[in-house]
């Protein structure tokens, strides 16, 4: 259980702040309600774009990192497709530094030609690395577009193409920022040994002045029912054939979802999972097989990735997952595997909880889905997911019509 107490500014702001008397740190968290999802179609990677230009320095803090680090903290950011955020983590005395920051960084970030060419070398660089150079790289970029239409979900975070930031104009990048990074836009998180009264004061001190932007408007378009098998097959730069498959799944707060993510546990947690034991260990098919879902505030994705032993067909392996997949649509799983997946889940909640950081983060990630009460809920909302309801959800899921397979064959040499 994490406690908690909310405000909200006259600019719109909500700060959540969580008391913790046991430890000596001090976590801010702000997280912005913007991610790739709210990009054009001729301009994707902007989310991600910011995540590196939001340190590039504001108008009285030229260097984010040094002032940071001079008072003991660290920081970083991560962008979704839904969301953004930043965080720093210091020693409880010296919470004002983290929060001045932030908050200059919200109120005037300097987007200048000099600090936008510098990122977006950076941000390049970074997309020809990881989806152009690593084998399997491009895979969300496959994957995406084949299970996506419409939605922009049909990109991945990282952009659709380095052309797009490669031609971004300062005015663009400069609208996008005053668009979504803008208090009413945005929660902040405060945990650590402060309270509560001492820290919205705080909040107020260092944010209230901020202006609202305008009023946020997510305009997302609906995907429609995917009604017939995609397939795909890549000849790349890899060391192994793999096979990739991924099912649209139902979006983060639809009930369906708890069950889908406690499936993508049965298939592929531990070496007792149900992918592993069966295709690893039993049958050598697979080298390796993992499955995770998205969990993404619209309909996202559970994948299932699987590098193959050589001599195995990709053929072979789709077939043996599909296998597997089935005997979850055919047969309920047992109380006792449902229980050991369970405790799980709840171990590894508990155990996250007690990091001051993981708070502040969880705090702003259910404030910004829907609300921040949801974190103490959602436990006991996967307690109460059944057996019959996780076969129905299988059922519903593991259809050839709602799936996506991807397969990556090595390029032979010329």
């Amino acid at each position: 259980m994490v406690s908690f107490e909310r405000r909200i500014l006259s600019n719109g702001l909500r700060v959540l702040v969580h008391e913790d008397p046991y430890t000596p740190l001090a976590a801010v968290n702000v997280a912005y309600f913007v991610g790739s999802r709210d990009e054009q179609p001729n301009r994707t990677g902007f989310a991600h774009l910011f995540e590196h230009l939001m340190f590039s320095g504001s108008r009285n803090a030229p260097n984010f990192d040094n002032l940071l680090q001079s008072a003991g903290g660290e920081n970083n950011a991560y962008t979704t497709n839904d969301y953004t955020t930043f965080y720093e983590i210091l020693p409880a005395q010296n919470i004002e530094t983290a929060l001045f920051l932030e908050s200059d960084r919200m109120l005037d970030l300097r987007i200048t030609r000099r600090a936008l060419e510098t990122q977006r070398r950076v941000v390049i660089e970074e997309f020809k690395e990881t989806c152009l150079s690593e084998p399997y790289g491009d895979m969300l970029h496959h994957l995406s577009d084949m299970l996506y239409r419409v939605h922009p979900y049909r990109w991945p975070v990282i952009g659709l193409s380095p052309d797009h930031i490669a031609k971004a104009t300062l005015e663009e990048v400069r609208t996008f920022y005053e668009q979504w990074y803008v208090p009413n836009n945005a929660v902040l998180s405060i945990c650590g040994p402060l309270k509560a009264d001492e820290a919205f004061a705080l909040a107020e001190k260092w944010f209230g002045g901020i202006p609202p932007g305008p009023e946020p408007k997510h305009v997302i378009p609906e995907e429609p029912l995917q009604i017939a098998l995609v397939e795909r097959t890549v000849e790349a730069n890899v060391p192994v054939p793999a096979v990739f498959m991924a099912f649209r799944t139902p979006p983060r707060l639809h009930p369906d979802f708890y069950p889908t993510d406690l499936l993508s546990d049965v298939l592929a947690m531990g070496q007792s999972a149900r992918l592993y034991r069966a295709l690893v260990k039993e049958q050598p098919l697979l080298a390796s097989v993992d499955a995770s879902v998205t969990a993404n505030f619209d309909p996202g994705m559970l994948l299932i990735e699987a590098k193959l032993n050589e001599g195995v067909t990709p053929q072979q392996a789709i077939e043996a997952i599909w296998n597997v997949l089935n005997e979850l649509v055919d047969k309920p799983i047992s109380e006792r595997e449902l229980a050991k997946i369970r405790h799980r889940f709840e171990s590894t909640v508990i155990y996250s909880e007690t990091s001051v950081l993981n708070k502040a983060q969880y705090l702003g990630f259910y404030e910004i889905l829907e609300r921040a009460e949801l974190l103490n809920q959602e436990v006991d909302t996967y307690r109460t997911v059944d057996a019959e309801h996780m076969q129905r959800v299988a059922r519903a899921l593991f259809r050839p019509e709602n799936a996506a397979v991807l397969i990556y064959q090595p390029r032979l040499a010329a």
